[in-house]
Parts: C-alpha cells; structure tokens; sequence
C-alpha cells in the first residue's frame, strides 16, 4: 500500500508519519488489496483534523476525525475507516451470496457558504444501489452519479430517517 502524508498548516514530524503509517497499515490484514492511502492532517486554530482516503478496487473509502491533539485525531479516524471497512466487506459478502441489507446511519449537518472546493471525478454508470454503496464508503450525505439505466445524472441522498433518497431529472 502506498501511504501518501500531506500536511495542511502543519509540519509533519517523523514521528506523526511512522505513527500514521503504522496505524494505516493495520488495514491491510483487513483488505490485502488497498492501493493507496491518502493521509492529510490539518490544523485549525485549536482543532486538529485527520482525513484519509482509502483506494480499494476502485472504491474510494474517506473518514475524518477532529479533535484537540494530533494523534488522537489520528486515532479517531482510524476507528471510523474500521467501521466502514466492516461494512464494506460486509456488503461484498452480501453481494456475493445475492443478499440485499439495508442499513441506517448518522446524518450530518448542513453548512452554508461559498464555494471554497472544486471536484471533478470520473462518473462511471452504475445503479442507485451501487451509488448508495459508494457514497457510504466514501462518509457522505449524498452522491452524483450516471444512471445505469437512463444515462442521466442522478443524486442519491441520506434522509434524516435513516433511508436514502433518489433525484433524477424530470423528462
């Protein structure tokens, strides 16, 4: 696995890199087929963030933690990717025998502003089931995705029930 350590308003120390790594590494006994880890450790005022992205087949898998210290931010993110690691192999097993689980999560809050991030990232057909998967691996409230079926764009969302919504365009 390759271990990419970025640092946004912060240095990063020899120690926070070893610390980092070694604590990123344990995913591999979990899934021997990670590609890419990218680590970003930020500051804030008195806020540390932690934010990883896994590269697994194709699967991007993102958590973040904040707190007041480093390696507890660190720490904090690791518990979370563990989490979605679970539900990640979980839900190949599942897909694998032919099941279907539906499971609820935590939604987050909204913020409001301007843009201060621009993405682009390669949207590949898939189904709102399939979309739904991503954008749980990826710890989001919503994805954009290509309908499989339609071509269209299409967004899958996370209700504050628990379910998951779908928007597509009107023809």
């Amino acid at each position: 696995m390759n271990v990419i350590m970025n640092g946004r308003h912060l240095d990063i120390t020899p120690a926070m890199r070893s610390y980092a790594e070694e604590k990123i590494g344990r995913f591999d006994k979990y899934l021997s087929n990670i590609t890419e880890a990218v680590v970003t450790l930020s500051v804030e005022k008195y806020r540390h963030k932690a934010e990883v992205l896994l590269k697994v087949n194709g699967v991007q898998i993102q958590a973040e933690g904040k707190t007041g210290e480093v390696y507890s931010a660190i720490d904090q993110v690791v518990e979370k990717l563990e989490k979605q690691i679970v539900k990640y192999k979980e839900k190949l097993h599942n897909h694998r025998k032919g099941e279907k689980k539906t499971e609820t999560s935590e939604g987050g809050g909204n913020e409001s502003g301007r843009i201060i991030k621009h993405k682009r990232f390669d949207m590949k057909p898939m189904s709102s089931e399939e979309a739904v998967n991503h954008m749980e691996f990826l710890d989001k409230n919503f994805f954009v995705f290509t309908n499989d079926r339609s071509g269209d764009v299409n967004v899958v969302y996370r209700r504050d029930d628990g379910n998951y919504g779908l928007i597509e365009p009107e023809k």
